[in-house]
């Protein structure tokens, strides 16, 4: 078994800089998938793109459960790899791996059962539009089978300080599916129903790549054997963050509700604004996965003020991150929503959302980078109950304020609650590090850190 990288010692910024990267690579190569299939869909109108958008809130979905186990073995591969405890890491791995799949298969049999009440949730009052959300929601559904495998893979990969490999595997995937969008949505004439298929197939096969390389790495040996203590502990470090997610995918349903009685351009702008707005998420998600991987190993090998340099340096970038994207969000909103669709509706609404939650960028990324610290160190309750409690104040914040400023208001109500995690959530890291530091009694671990950082 491949040990990977040790994140232990060395230059931080270059470690989380080499780290990062890769993993920014990937999750870009992540979203370019929803890009593709905005950019092919916005050509066939925004009636096209509001039959997607409104599917993806329950794909969301899965994403939100899935990160139960992601996190959560992500975090305890990390531990096990910073104390250099085999045993436990096998055990782990298969462990996540297991519940992936009953989640999977769970969650599969879910959306097929209900897909017509959860798409008449929306209250479209389009016929075809609900027609293609529904068989698009059954078919990307099934797709998440392969993709819950896919993210699980990653995260383990990133845990082993392997971002490299995760970045080349999506990348074979997301021109798989560059080539095979068109095919399927113009040429063979199954427009969004095409777009679900050719996701389908790709992601079916960048599932088959990562079982053949991870091997390297790991084995899915007992991959059915029930270790209950490693479940617990999975469930236990994922579900705070799971929950988190899950209520956070939630409240988005809601607001898409109160979005989707604007119209069904509005409902399109949204779905188009997330697309653009994943530019700064999923960069700082690749921040995220490197001082996840970084705060594990470390807090496994009882290195707390290397891990509070780490928050220091990662939460920099994250500010760099977050600037950049504000600068382009408000300067160029109209030029960024053009590129996919030509709707003169459709092109304000998405404008004032970009301009809107455009402000608050920085503020989402340092939460994400801070989130991320804390569930290195096995303690993801605090930001998962900030998040929460802000996510669910959007609700009450948007129906009052799209009463005063219309659609804009629901643009309003979630840049607001972003600012205010975007407050809490580092300064809750910092006390909690504090302590930590104080606990562990770090004079001799200070003088320890300081002599490895100059070398």
């Amino acid at each position: 078994m491949n040990t990977g990288k040790n994140l232990t010692e060395g230059n931080i910024l270059k470690i989380l800089i080499s780290l990062a990267l890769p993993i920014i690579g990937t999750s870009f190569l992540q979203m370019t998938y929803g890009l593709v299939d905005m950019l092919w869909i916005g050509k066939l109108g925004s009636k096209a793109v509001a039959s997607i958008g409104t599917a993806s809130f329950y794909i969301g979905m899965g994403y939100s459960i899935n990160s139960i186990i992601v996190m959560g073995g992500g975090v305890k591969t990390a531990h096990c790899i910073g104390s250099n405890n085999k045993k436990d890491l096998h055990e782990y791995i298969n462990s996540a791996f297991t519940m992936n799949i009953i989640v999977s298969v769970s969650y599969f049999i879910f959306l097929s059962l209900f897909r017509v009440p959860l798409i008449k949730y929306f209250r479209l009052n389009n016929a075809q539009v609900e027609r293609d959300a529904i068989i698009y929601l059954v078919i990307a559904g099934l797709g998440l089978l392969f993709l819950f495998e896919n993210m699980l893979y990653m995260k383990i990969l990133n845990s082993f300080g392997e971002t490299k490999l995760p970045f080349k595997i999506s990348a074979f995937g997301i021109i798989l599916n560059i080539v095979l969008d068109p095919l399927f949505i113009f040429v063979l004439n199954y427009k969004v129903t095409g777009a679900a298929i050719a996701t389908l197939l790709s992601q079916g096969i960048t599932t088959l790549l990562y079982i053949k390389i991870s091997r390297q790495y790991f084995s899915l040996s007992s991959l059915f054997k029930i270790y209950v203590d490693k479940i617990k502990n999975i469930f236990k470090l994922g579900i705070p963050g799971g929950i988190q997610r899950v209520i956070f995918t939630s409240i988005s349903i809601i607001i898409g509700r109160v979005v989707s009685g604007f119209g069904s351009e509005a409902i399109a702008a949204q779905k188009i604004g997330v697309q653009i707005e994943s530019i700064s998420y999923m960069t700082a998600w690749g921040l995220y996965g490197a001082m996840s991987a970084f705060v594990g190993q470390n807090f496994g090998a009882k290195q707390m003020f290397r891990i509070r340099k780490g928050f220091t340096i990662g939460s920099i970038l994250s500010i760099g991150v977050g600037l950049f994207t504000s600068i382009l969000f408000v300067l160029f909103p109209e030029m960024l929503i053009k590129i996919f669709i030509n709707d003169p509706k459709t092109i304000m609404i998405g404008k004032n959302y970009l301009i809107i939650l455009g402000y608050t960028q920085i503020f989402m990324c340092i939460e994400i980078v801070s989130s991320a610290s804390f569930h290195g160190i096995g303690a993801p309750n605090i930001p998962s109950v900030v998040s929460i409690i802000f996510t669910v104040a959007r609700i009450p914040i948007a129906y009052f304020l799209s009463s005063i400023y219309g659609i804009n208001g629901v643009w309003m109500a979630i840049s607001l609650s972003m600012l205010i995690k975007g407050l809490i959530t580092p300064t809750a890291f910092t006390f909690k590090l504090k302590k930590l530091i104080n606990k562990t009694g770090g004079i001799y671990e200070q003088n320890k850190f300081q002599r490895n950082y100059q070398e």
